[in-house]
């Protein structure tokens, strides 16, 4: 059974045959990578030469080419296959590493796929920030830039909102219209005149006006003291004498 997530590129497949999955063992692991069905098995490798002229897994030191060998294990559930080149006996170069994780075999990454995938994932993150950020910024000639978050409408909207206190005026505030409106006045008259609440407002010309009262009798005596008053007033007051000693 073999689950391919990305047909191109082995990092992103896995296969596993659960029929051998109960039988695995360092001395049947190769066996059960060697299945023809496993996309990670080269067939022209050097295990496929022993295998068909059914010669031990020593003879593989022999012989120059591509070969699977058995690196690491830890029975029952992990085993490292490496693949790899040989030269000579002594001689061979690494190729790829396949880890066998309860019966599932995965190809292990190489330096430069785990370095582009980190590199993949943090641009992707550092690019999405700047999208999300600039989501947020706001422009106006007259304003210039600020920011404006969602959260922050939301916040504002279930955040009851404080009635304003109504400060009475001053008494310089009222002194001061009180005499703004009398100024007022005295520059524009008003040309009509509604005498009761209610009633038609009346120009300021057809309003009667009420007779003065006529002046008392003065009595002669007082004209004498009023006349007395006023020369005395004129003259001024007596000039001081100087003391004789």
């Amino acid at each position: 059974q073999c689950r391919f997530i990305f047909p191109d590129n082995l990092l992103g497949i896995s296969w596993v045959d659960s029929s051998w999955i109960p039988i695995l063992n360092n001395g049947s692991v190769l066996d059960y990578f060697s299945e023809r069905s496993n996309p990670f098995y080269d067939r022209t490798c050097n295990n496929e030469v022993v295998k068909m002229q059914r010669m031990t897994l020593d003879h593989l030191n022999q012989m120059v080419g591509v070969e699977y060998i058995l690196l690491h294990a830890q029975e029952p559930i992990l085993f490292i296959i490496r693949k790899q080149q040989r030269q000579s006996p002594t001689q061979v170069m690494p190729l790829a590493d396949y880890y066998i994780i309860a019966g599932v075999i995965y190809q292990a990454p190489d330096l430069g796929s785990v370095i582009n995938s980190r590199v993949l994932t943090a641009v992707h993150g550092i690019q999405s920030a700047f999208e999300e950020a600039m989501s947020y910024c706001r422009y106006h000639p007259s304003k210039g830039y600020w920011w404006h978050f969602k959260d922050q409408e939301e916040r504002e909207k279930t955040k009851p909102k404080a009635k304003k206190k109504e400060e009475p005026s001053s008494i310089f505030q009222r002194q001061r219209v009180d005499a703004l409106l009398l100024d007022l006045r005295q520059k524009f008259p008003p040309r009509f005149v509604q005498q009761k609440p209610g009633e038609k407002p009346v120009p300021v010309d057809q309003i009667k006006k009420e007779p003065e009262p006529a002046p008392e009798a003065v009595k002669p005596e007082e004209k004498e003291t009023v006349k007395n008053a006023q020369s005395a007033g004129a003259k001024g007051p007596p000039e001081k004498r100087m003391r004789l000693q």
